[in-house]
């Protein structure tokens, strides 16, 4: 920092979501002084329009399949549709206990808060309005938007997942573009709620950047569901008629719907707030750093979203507590991306961590194992009448690289999961563990059994 310049705090936070909040708590918590700038709400697109409302809407969902499916497990019901209105309130309500919550924690931590929109004028200091709050650390954590597609105007009946989330009533027919998370996500919410749903994916599978077997299991399970999906093909135009949109893909097939969804990703939110002018180096729209999250500029630090690599609520949490560590001197471990946990949140669920075995198989070469536990063999599975698997990854003679799970509840598993891959465990380190009976936990128990040689309740 320059020695004209006076510091206001030691460090300045531009932007409240899960990586700035997480970084502006933690550098607190260590006595550091902070100002945190947002210019919606604190907790940023997780908290209100990501994360927590698609998770509460998830739910919703499930609950809507028990009570349609309830026949199925001898139980009497009615399923008398979904009051979307109900749900949202329901939704709404979620979201505003952990908003309080979190306005609580940031005041109670002695943290700056700073309403507006911030921008930067120089690597230390932010401006928000007629205020400049100069740090001798400031870290850039302004996160994502929901992209969309050259000519593709939103509006109407083409709306992304932010607005989706303000739907009154369920459409008749939904295409959904995008067959990533947040697209797979949102399809099966919707035909939960009693949709008819197309997901359309210019890639050739869907969740393409989970193990092919993981993408392979899901396609099945949503065409079973009555879901479908067209991999491969690829978007052209859209028009919004006055009764309903018209969606065309390069093939020449037109589809017809009330609604289209449109999932394509998040960009970063960079444009027009200094970075570059700073000294920071934007590619596409993203912050480049090293793996300590370091820009380049001293001083300088981007987290979550902004940065490239896994778009994830949970890395940017992660990275905002490594930053504030690393500015008190505590020299913490950097976050390291194979080993993050992913979920995505459909029914059913797709949950990983690790190496795809292709990726594995790109690094190690041969010497690669791959193993997939069925969950017909799991008592708890069958109880839940859910289908799936476990499969994992290995190095020959060696660590398990890679844990792929698909089934209901699966995301429940990925934190054992977690601690294999990146403890770097052997399959004969993880067998002696005792896991509960009966639960799909055990899945993962039984999946590291039979790829050590001792495979006990697995049919393959």
């Amino acid at each position: 920092m320059p020695a004209t310049a006076e510091a206001t705090h030691d460090v300045v936070v531009l932007g409240g979501g899960s990586g700035g909040y997480a970084c502006a708590l933690r550098a607190a918590e260590l006595g550091l002084s902070v100002a945190l700038v947002e210019k919606d709400l604190l907790g940023g697109t997780c908290l209100h329009r990501g994360c927590i409302p698609t998770k509460a809407l998830l739910h919703a969902a499930e609950v809507a399949d028990a009570a349609r499916e309830a026949g199925r497990f001898g139980v009497r019901a009615t399923f008398e549709g979904v009051d979307l209105p109900a749900v949202t309130a329901y939704r709404e309500g979620v979201v505003a206990r952990l908003h309080k919550g979190l306005q609580g924690l940031v005041s109670g931590r002695k943290v700056e808060y700073v309403e507006g929109t911030g921008r930067l004028d120089g690597p230390h200091t932010v401006v928000v309005g007629d205020r400049r709050l100069v740090g001798r650390h400031v870290v850039l954590a302004t996160g994502s938007y929901a992209r969309t597609l050259p000519g593709l105007e939103l509006g109407g009946r083409v709306v992304t997942s932010d607005q989706a989330l303000g739907l009154d009533e369920v459409p008749g027919r939904v295409v959904v573009l995008g067959g990533g998370v947040i697209g797979v996500e949102f399809a099966s919410v919707m035909r939960s709620f009693g949709s008819e749903v197309t997901v359309v994916e210019a890639l050739p599978r869907l969740v393409a950047a989970e193990d092919p077997a993981s993408s392979k299991a899901l396609e099945r399970a949503f065409r079973k569901r009555g879901i479908t999906v067209r991999t491969g093909a690829r978007f052209a135009s859209a028009t919004d008629g006055a009764d309903a949109v018209a969606v065309r893909l390069e093939d020449g097939t037109e589809l017809e719907a009330d609604l289209l969804l449109v999932a394509v990703g998040r960009g970063p939110v960079t444009d027009g707030l200094g970075y570059e002018e700073a000294g920071a180096t934007v590619e596409r729209g993203f912050v480049v750093t090293d793996e300590r999250c370091r820009t380049g500029v001293e001083g300088l630090w981007a987290v979550g979203d902004i940065v490239p690599g896994l778009q994830l609520a949970h890395r940017g949490f992660a990275q905002g507590i490594f930053v504030a560590e690393s500015i008190a001197g505590l020299e913490p471990a950097p976050v390291v991306e194979s080993t993050i946990p992913r979920v995505t949140y459909c029914d059913p669920e797709v949950a990983s961590v690790g190496l795809t075995e292709e990726q594995a198989r790109e690094v190690h070469g041969d010497a690669v194992e791959a193993y997939e536990y069925n969950l017909g063999g799991n008592g708890k599975s069958q109880i839940l009448g859910t289908q799936g698997f476990v499969k994992l990854v290995r190095v020959t003679d060696g660590p398990v690289v890679g844990v792929h799970m698909v089934g209901s509840r699966m995301g429940e598993q990925v934190g054992e999961a977690q601690l294999i891959v990146g403890w770097e465990a052997h399959p004969e380190d993880v067998t002696p563990f005792v896991h509960a009976h009966p639960t799909q936990n055990e899945a993962l128990g039984e999946a590291h059994l039979a790829l050590a040689g001792k495979p006990l309740h697995a049919h393959n």
